[in-house]
């Protein structure tokens, strides 16, 4: 050991501290494109302050680009790097710490070895009976590429994020966030309160109609729970 670095940042799953970006990889098909799972992904990591890259994979199953141009626009105009080529995903990693996450079977292990040849690591296929891909990538592992780090980790089925305050979650959306500022009640969470700036900003199309749907569904999820740990804390003897 060399140097203890500050922990600047952290995720819990995976397990890595310390990251500049991490790179969310997203396929077409096989599993298909969701966007309400990438929105919990830049979630987590606008929470966590770490900058995100999306990355398209599988580009040579996709039989209709409009509904790819349409994302790639709506997020691009948020100020999201979204990227569907080798060549731009590594202009951007140079330097640079970056974790590699993903769903299970999205080809996280088939695009390192792509942009690194050299790692050599192992790739699953599609399971027919799931719909999704078996785990190839057991630990979180570093490489070295383009004078920073790269780090792999095991892919998952479903994603849990720690966002627990609805002030916390209106944050994680920078284009709702930028919008808010004009909400009449600071603690807005743009359902019932009076002066909302956030819904008409929606129905202009300022802020895209399904990251306001995925920002409502995260939001009941979170009042879920809530509303879950009172009910398990009163059963709990003082």
């Amino acid at each position: 050991i060399l140097k203890i670095h500050e922990r600047k940042n952290s995720l819990v799953r995976p397990p890595i501290v310390n990251i500049d970006q991490a790179v969310v990889i997203m396929s077409v098909k096989e599993p298909d494109f969701n966007s309400n799972l990438l929105d919990r992904f830049l979630v987590l990591l606008e929470h966590k302050g770490i900058h995100p890259i999306v990355y398209i994979s599988k580009m040579d199953l996709l039989e209709d680009r409009g509904e790819l141009d349409f994302y790639q626009q709506t997020y691009g105009d948020i100020g999201y790097d979204f990227v569907t080529s080798k060549e731009e995903l590594l202009s951007l990693l140079t330097g640079k710490v970056t974790v590699f996450m993903g769903q299970t079977g999205v080809g996280k292990s088939t695009l390192l070895n792509k942009i690194a040849p050299d790692l050599n690591l192992e790739t699953g296929e599609i399971s027919d009976s799931l719909g999704r891909g078996r785990h190839t990538t057991r630990a979180v592992s570093f490489y070295n590429l383009n004078g920073g780090k790269i780090a792999d980790t095991p892919g998952f089925s479903s994603l849990d994020y720690e966002v627990s305050r609805a002030e916390d979650l209106n944050q994680a959306f920078p284009e709702i966030a930028t919008v808010s500022r004009d909400c009449k009640f600071r603690t807005c969470t743009h359902t019932h309160e009076p002066s909302c700036a956030v819904k008409p900003a929606v129905e202009e199309g300022v802020i895209a109609t399904f990251r306001f749907d995925n920002y409502l569904q995260f939001l009941s999820e979170i009042e879920n729970r809530r509303e879950t740990y009172k009910k398990v804390s009163k059963k709990i003897p003082k």
